[in-house]
């Protein structure tokens, strides 16, 4: 395993010299031990150079995720959680009951290696629960909440949570509304007006809150001051924001919205909205703050919501918001909100006005400088903690574009990079890689003529390059060294999602409910795609109005991604979930604090990045500086 050469904040590398290794080193570069002892708390360089203990962040209190899925005729593929702060050595035990029968450990010895096991034993003809205990100093511990894999199931990467008859999905949030350590599950309806829903891991209908009839107008450019879910709007975002260990729901509301407990919201202006927290359990109103008014002149603001660590240590509310002028040109606020368990209170607010700093249509709350707090970065402009603009890259000529991302593009490179595209560029700028921290651009590639670059996407795809792949419609480059990986530019991916599934360090694909893997000895017009999965094969369908799951994101199982759909009646989430073994042991991608930030935005939905470099040749990952929610 090389050296990490990652950081260049002095927080970041302490940090990395005295965390525990999570991961197996065997695993990734072949050698048979070398993980890295115990130490203390990350630090952070003050002012005058002096050394403080930086505090941890606040995450959620998860539990293994267990579950299980037949893999083949006669095997089942059962799947657990590393922790974040989960000691190093820790092994596990997994055991099975049959039809209801006594608990039997399967496995011979501690496991030590990639958090799943292969079941090759099991009588499939009857139902059978999989729990997994963790082991350390050879002493086995409690096991944690088990799965039940129903008798005869099909062979298939599937798990299936039954929900209430309704109109389409286009959103799934996950967070543990019960506080029992596992992820639950709220979701939209596209109905009108529209409704949202929430429910338990196993499918237990909870509450339904309606938006009343200022969802109605579900316009994608100024949709109704209640409406969510609508083009790279969402209004909504599920996470646990004072800290207690249960998960809240933040919604944006308006005049005519009835919470989960029957209570309807009123307001003489309908054009009026509130930002509102939710009990995730029964979705009652808890509190509320007013979005600021600023332009409320030009009508309601569509709202994209999610969350970011301002002061490094507990989560704030994080919404962008815009409305569109009688001119056709669009007002732009950022605000940020916290929680306290009792009160929803206004942070901060951001008025773009004049300044040239060009926005998108996703939002990533990230470390983009190692200090231990976040920012919040669109395509063209970053936003330091506290509110005020860190850099714009228009000032280096960037406009309006639809996607971009933000990750340890290079691991030989100090700090994280972000890699955008652009859309309508009259001088022909197509995409751009640049240093996160401060906006200075690494490279550029322009084409004659005005650009216009709906999708772009980062990802370690080719491990004969070193660190991540970035491609939009102009070719497969090596990010760090900007060359083709290919000398055929036509020959390369669709850039929609990545998907961690198959288990080796190479990103999979996600395309169109197409599951692939790109293989670049081979980069011809047939043979470069592998299709790994075939969702519609299992009765899925994409989320409503567009080719996406409705979410993606390590929600259940090993550091592997989930990719949740509903069948075609609406009355079903089918959860893919991987059934490959592997070997490689990672912390669960869920309590990295870039990759969870990452999952609570939606807008044009994007894949999520980890803060260290996660694809081929990678180094050891530190120990998130996190403690868990709850206590």
């Amino acid at each position: 395993m090389r050296t990490n050469h990652r950081w260049k904040r002095a927080r970041r590398a302490a940090a990395i010299a005295s965390a525990f290794v999570v991961m197996s080193v065997s695993a990734v570069s072949g050698a048979t031990s070398g993980q890295a002892p115990p130490g203390g708390p990350a630090t952070a360089t003050a002012g005058d150079g002096a050394t403080a203990a930086a505090p941890a962040r606040v995450m959620e209190n998860l539990g293994r995720g267990v579950v299980a899925v037949r893999s083949s005729s006669t095997d089942v593929l059962v799947s657990w959680r590393l922790l974040g702060l989960d000691p190093e050595g820790i092994g596990f035990n997994v055991h099975r009951s049959a039809d209801g029968g006594p608990w039997v450990k399967l496995n011979a010895s501690p496991l030590l290696g990639g958090t799943n096991f292969t079941d090759s034993t099991v009588d499939l003809s009857v139902p059978n629960r999989y729990r997994v205990a963790p082991v350390l100093d050879g002493d086995e511990q409690e096991a944690g909440t088990a799965f039940t894999l129903t008798a005869d199931p099909a062979v298939e990467p599937v798990v299936r949570v039954p929900l209430r008859d309704g109109g389409p999905v286009k959103f799934v949030w996950a967070g543990d509304l019960d506080g029992d350590g596992e992820y639950d599950y709220v979701l939209d309806r596209q109905t009108s007006p529209q409704t949202l829903e929430a429910y338990t891991a196993h499918g237990e209908f909870l509450w339904e809150v309606g938006l009343g009839p200022n969802s109605v107008n579900q316009n994608n450019i100024s949709p109704g001051s209640s409406a969510i879910d609508v083009g790279h709007w969402d209004g909504v975002t599920v996470y646990d924001f004072n800290s207690d260990g249960r998960a809240e729901v933040a919604l944006r509301i308006a005049n005519g919205v009835t919470f989960g407990d029957g209570n309807t919201w009123t307001h003489a202006d309908d054009d009026r909205q509130f930002m509102a927290v939710l009990d995730g359990r029964t979705g009652a109103l808890l509190n509320y703050s007013p979005v600021p008014t600023d332009y409320i002149a030009d009508g309601p603001m569509g709202a994209r919501l999610g969350v970011a660590y301002l002061n490094g240590t507990t989560p704030s509310l994080v919404a962008y918001m815009k409305n569109r002028r009688d001119d056709l040109g669009f007002n732009l606020m950022i605000a940020a909100w916290r929680w306290s368990g009792q009160n929803l209170s206004l942070q901060w607010k951001w008025l773009r006005e004049d300044r040239n700093a060009p926005d998108g249509h996703n939002t990533r709350a990230i470390d983009v400088d190692g200090d231990g707090t976040d920012e919040i970065a669109e395509i063209g402009f970053v936003l330091n903690g506290d509110g005020t603009l860190r850099y714009s890259l228009g000032d280096q000529g960037i406009v309006h574009g639809d996607r971009f991302h933000i990750a340890d593009m290079d691991p030989e490179r100090p700090g994280l990079e972000g890699y955008g595209v652009q859309q309508s560029h009259p001088d022909g700028l197509r995409e751009y890689y640049y240093d996160a921290d401060d906006g200075t651009m690494i490279w550029q590639h322009v084409e004659e003529g005005t650009a216009d670059v709906g999708r772009g996407m980062a990802g370690d795809i080719d491990p004969r390059f070193p660190g991540m792949e970035v491609w939009s419609f102009s070719g497969l480059y090596n990010a760090s060294t900007n060359e083709l990986t290919t000398p055929d530019t036509s020959h390369r991916p669709w850039p929609h999602l990545g998907l961690w599934w198959d288990g080796d360090l190479s990103m999979e694909l996600l395309n169109d409910g197409k599951f692939e893997k790109w293989d670049p000895e081979n980069p011809g017009p047939t043979n470069s795609l592998r299709r790994l999965v075939t969702t519609w094969n299992h009765g899925a369908v994409n989320a409503h109005g567009g080719r996406n799951p409705t979410l993606v994101g390590d929600i259940l199982g090993d550091w592997r991604e989930e990719a949740v759909y509903t069948n075609a009646d609406h009355n079903e989430l089918i959860i893919f979930t991987t059934d490959q073994p592997t070997d490689v042991r990672l912390y669960t991608l869920a309590h990295n604090p870039a990759y969870r930030n990452g999952m609570t935005y939606k807008g044009y939905l994007q894949s999520h990045h980890t803060d260290y470099y996660l694809g081929s040749g990678m180094s050891t990952p530190p120990r998130p500086h996190i403690v868990y929610a709850g206590g």
